[in-house]
């Protein structure tokens, strides 16, 4: 035990915090080698290829060798590609495939790199957000964060929406396959409203958002995915897009962005058709603060910090929900919106999808 001014040190746990930081320090640098590889095609190279030497690889991916040897060895070091010491060689097991190969898989992470770094490049907005109290729009930040983001939450979309969210739902699946009216709020880049028009072609959507670089986006995705007959996207506030009579409006992942939820809550009850259902997909987070002592939740509180929080005060930031509002704080807006009924209806360890009804 050390004395300092500031009490007694307990050097275990002295020592315990210091090995934490080292390794989130790791963490931090290990990202840019994960962004790197998958960016040279190092990772796709290696999948299903069986065991390569760091010059097979370089070959294979038209990368100089010596930094591939580096960069193979930073990735064994974290656990992410395995070594066979006798053969000099390195291997992507099927497992490491799924989460730095495939770019399809519900668990590829590569992409989601990109909003911690541009966090970093953004590090000086923040500083003067905080010192000021002023917002930061979603489209001031650095072009890395909302591909980031979209690439991150497209792929937990594509495994979950149509075959489990959607269902959660009361009766909505039934509406879909008949043929529905749908909004989707703060759509993005309209990975959630072409993935949904894919699986209901007898449906209508349209997709709303107020960041014009990020439509341009989604109409390319819907005409990729060819369904550009029955979705449009269009420029607007979430307190003010178009249509009436939707007997679905969804937000993905959005209202905990807006100035005014609330408001946002309030036009949806007034667009709504008379039997039509909310669906609310947010940031999985309890209620308590003490609860969500965790990875996900420092993940989330983090963004919040520089990204949600700062968006929703330049929005006008009349409440700021952030993204670890939890549930009992998203039921609340609703009710203040005039809904009567408000459920959970799924649950993933990164989302809560809930169901509101007036």
């Amino acid at each position: 035990m050390e004395h300092t001014h500031h009490g007694t040190i307990d050097s275990a746990k002295l020592n315990a915090l210091v090995a934490r930081a080292i390794e989130d320090l790791s963490a931090g640098y290990g990202g840019v080698m994960i962004s790197l590889g998958n960016r040279l095609g190092l990772y796709k190279e290696m999948a299903g290829a069986g065991p390569l030497s760091a010059r097979e690889l370089a070959k294979r991916s038209g990368c100089a060798e010596r930094y591939v040897r580096e960069w193979l060895n930073s990735q064994v070091a974290g656990g992410y590609v395995a070594y066979h010491a006798v053969s000099n060689t390195y291997e992507l097991t099927p497992e490491q495939a799924l989460v730095l190969a495939d770019t399809n898989s519900p668990t590829f992470i590569p992409n989601a790199w990109a909003v911690p770094a541009s966090m970093w490049a953004d590090e000086d907005k923040a500083v003067e957000a905080f010192r000021t109290g002023k917002g930061i729009p979603w489209g001031d930040h650095d072009g890395r964060l909302s591909c980031g983001v979209a690439s991150f939450y497209r792929n937990a979309y594509k495994a979950s929406l149509v075959s489990e969210w959607l269902p959660a739902l009361d009766g909505i699946v039934d509406k879909l396959k008949a043929g529905a009216l749908v909004a989707d709020t703060g759509c993005g880049h309209g990975h959630s409203t072409v993935l949904m028009a894919e699986a209901f072609p007898a449906s209508e959507f349209r997709g709303f958002d107020s960041h014009q670089e990020s439509l341009v986006e989604a109409r390319k995705a819907a005409a990729e995915a060819c369904v550009s007959e029955q979705v449009t996207f269009a420029a607007a506030r979430a307190d003010s897009y178009p249509g009436e009579d939707y007997d679905l409006i969804c937000f993905f992942d959005a209202l905990h962005d807006m100035g005014d939820p609330v408001a946002a809550a309030r036009h949806a009850a007034q667009a709504l058709a008379p039997d039509g259902t909310v669906m609310l997909v947010e940031p999985f987070a309890n209620d308590r603060v003490e609860d969500n002592i965790s990875p996900v939740g420092r993940l989330y509180y983090a963004a919040s910090t520089t990204i949600c929080c700062a968006h929703a005060i330049s929005d006008g930031g009349r409440l700021v929900l952030g993204a670890q509002a939890g549930a009992a704080r998203l039921a609340d807006v609703f009710r203040k919106a005039g809904f009567t009924r408000f459920r959970r209806a799924f649950e993933t360890p990164f989302n809560l999808v809930l169901e509101a009804r007036l």
